[in-house]
């Protein structure tokens, strides 16, 4: 009860602040977020968080073949939007509203292992942050690697870097600048850097 009493509340006040930063600026996406709204959000965050998710404990060992998966999805999946390193220095990692977070930080790596699974196979409503697992825990194994991953973004290498720039994938127009664009034309999938078909 006491935690409802407490969402209301936040949703309330969060109504307010909206009114009034929204009244004179609208609804542009490249305001950065206030100070206030940046507080709103992560009250409601936690709130909105299951107690279950905060406390799960991740059951995934991080070996380096699991790495090595969660990386190479992490490069094809996530990286369009959070950057290879975890920055969130993309092109739609930047405008998005609120931006997409630089996952290397003290916000994202003081979240537990459960928290972080949670936004990962959930999403975050009212931000950019889709929810990938199917919901029937048949993909867990793969978003607890993501978890292991993201813990290792604030260490990560050039070398790594480098080759998950081979994984990431390649939208028509650059396969076209750089000359792939025969298989997209013959119904193949996109290549990616790291492809050498001409």
């Amino acid at each position: 009860m006491k935690k409802l009493l407490i969402l209301i509340v936040g949703v309330g006040l969060a109504g307010c602040v909206a009114f009034v930063l929204f009244a004179g600026s609208g609804f542009s996406a490249r305001e950065e977020p206030s100070a206030i709204e940046a507080l709103v959000a992560r009250i409601a965050k936690r709130v909105a968080m299951p107690r279950s998710a905060s406390s799960a404990v991740n059951p995934v060992a991080p070996t380096p073949q699991i790495l090595a998966e969660a990386r190479a999805h992490f490069a094809d999946h996530c990286a369009m939007c959070h950057a290879n390193n975890g920055s969130g220095e993309t092109e739609i990692g930047r405008n998005l509203y609120p931006k997409a977070p630089d996952m290397r930080d003290v916000d994202t790596q003081s979240l537990t292992d459960g928290e972080l699974f949670y936004i990962i196979t959930n999403g975050v409503r009212l931000t950019g942050m889709p929810a990938w697992g199917s919901g029937d825990g048949q993909d867990s194994h793969g978003s607890w690697g993501l978890v292991h991953f993201i813990r290792h973004l604030p260490a990560i290498t050039d070398g790594e870097l480098a080759y998950m720039r081979t994984l990431n994938p390649v939208s028509p127009p650059a396969a076209v600048e750089a000359g792939l664009e025969k298989p997209l034309l013959e119904g193949a999938p996109p290549a990616r850097h790291g492809d050498h078909r001409h």
